[in-house]
């Protein structure tokens, strides 16, 4: 028999969170458990205990994982935007996207009725990092950066609800199901021009 390739301790941490962040896509956030991802990546149930904890450490690590993959495509595609290559619409879709067909909503959502009270945390830090980032200092006031911020939280917030029941909640009121991220659009734009930048509006 084959025996298994030895993989160092990072790579079976990424490893695993690839297998679960799959499962979560797949199948629900009730799916993502120790024993199913060892499962899928041929490790051990005691194995993953030492790289997570427990189920909610799995879960956590995941939400963390999610948060910094999906805040580096974010980041990206604002860099593009400020090289007049992109659209805030791109940021707003790379948001909701990643609430939505990535599962963070859902998972957050089940950590949260599970009794894993600091479910959002690994995402709302790395949100937080990224906003800070692509504020650049030199162009950007205090009432900017603040505005930046207040439309960051309306953003994720209506990315969060709009994975959860926006598509639902939209029909019933007559209204596209693109309802959400139009008005979260809306909502960028203002910000950018608070903050004064042209070439994020698209205007560069």
């Amino acid at each position: 028999m084959a025996s298994r390739k030895r993989l160092s301790p990072e790579e079976s941490r990424t490893a695993a969170l690839e297998a679960a962040r799959h499962l979560l896509i797949e199948t629900g956030p009730q799916s993502v458990t120790l024993k199913a991802v060892g499962g899928r990546i041929g490790r051990t149930h005691a194995n993953l205990l030492h790289h997570f904890g427990s189920a909610s450490g799995l879960q956590k690590a995941l939400a963390a994982h999610l948060a910094q993959t999906v805040c580096a495509t974010i980041k990206e595609a604002v860099e593009a935007s400020r090289a007049g290559l992109g659209s805030p619409r791109e940021v707003v879709d790379l948001t909701f996207d990643a609430f939505d067909k990535e599962g963070a909503g859902a998972l957050a959502s089940w950590m949260l009725l599970s009794g894993n009270e600091d479910a959002l945390d690994p995402i709302v830090e790395t949100i937080h990092e990224l906003v800070d980032e692509i504020a650049p200092g030199e162009a950007a006031t205090h009432e900017g950066v603040q505005a930046l911020h207040e439309n960051t939280l309306t953003l994720v917030l209506m990315a969060l609800g709009d994975a959860l029941m926006g598509k639902a909640l939209a029909r019933s009121l007559n209204l596209p199901d693109t309802a959400a991220r139009n008005r979260a659009e809306r909502l960028l734009r203002e910000s950018l021009d608070v903050i004064d930048i042209p070439s994020i509006r698209g205007e560069g």
